[in-house]
């Protein structure tokens, strides 16, 4: 009897530590989409679209090849299986089950290897403290309660001279035009309610906590689109909306 009392207490406990940060409605939101998640015609073709921009300053900064990587929050598998086709020894992580499942079975379709797991950021920091060389978090802060908990996991993550790679949106009016009317609502190329002005974070609040957690500022670039040519593009003089950051990781 105290052996279980014992058990359900740890069970409780690990249950705990998994949903401590996470949202549970946005988890719901993107496990009811997961079944298209590889589907380029989808709610996800953005993402396959900008995932190339994605990949390419990923491997421009800290070349991937032979490298331990990481991919937190990474959905379905894109990043994480493009990353590992291009050589690199990869984790991605999710807490939404269902896209978990579609990632794995198409990385088992195309003969890619990727380590899934269900697990937090926070979690698997804990019980795998600077074991990779490159850390990703794309598109995922804004989807959290304490984005600063998730970037602090990956510093933990990450080994000393390591690279991190952040991406979000920017907090400001131009933000909310473009990301939330224009793609969500004017030129429907997401679905209504994927994105929540109030969870926007500007740069220098990333800049903030990556100071906290000896992360360097090493590059940064914005993400634009152009509604009449539909394409997407970098450009680091423009980081009012979707930007991307690159941070490598001091020497304790």
């Amino acid at each position: 009897m105290t052996k279980n009392t014992s058990e359900q207490k740890t069970i409780e406990h690990d249950t705990e530590a998994q949903t401590a940060n996470v949202d549970l409605d946005e988890i719901a939101k993107f496990e009811a989409l997961a079944a298209r998640w590889w589907d380029t015609e989808s709610e996800f073709k953005p993402l396959h679209e900008i995932n190339p921009l994605r990949v390419n300053f990923i491997n421009q900064h800290s070349p991937v090849a032979g490298q331990s990587v990481i991919d937190i929050g990474c959905g379905g598998g894109i990043l994480s299986e493009a990353l590992a086709s291009m050589g690199a020894e990869v984790t991605g992580i999710d807490m939404g089950e269902l896209p978990l499942n579609i990632a794995r079975q198409h990385a088992s379709d195309n003969g890619v290897t990727v380590e899934y797991k269900q697990d937090t950021a926070e979690a698997i920091a804990e019980a795998r403290p600077g074991q990779y060389d490159i850390v990703t978090c794309l598109e995922m802060l804004e989807h959290v309660p304490e984005p600063g908990s998730v970037i602090a996991a990956c510093a933990k993550l990450c080994k000393p001279g390591g690279h991190l790679y952040f991406a979000t949106i920017n907090r400001n009016p131009k933000a909310y035009l473009f990301a939330i009317i224009g793609a969500e609502y004017a030129l429907q190329l997401l679905p209504k309610g994927t994105h929540e002005y109030a969870k926007f974070l500007k740069p220098s609040e990333l800049h903030r906590w990556m100071r906290q957690c000896n992360l360097d500022l090493s590059h940064s670039t914005g993400m634009a689109y152009n509604p009449l040519t539909k394409r997407y593009r970098l450009d680091p003089h423009d980081l009012s909306v979707n930007y991307l950051l690159h941070a490598v990781k001091t020497n304790d």
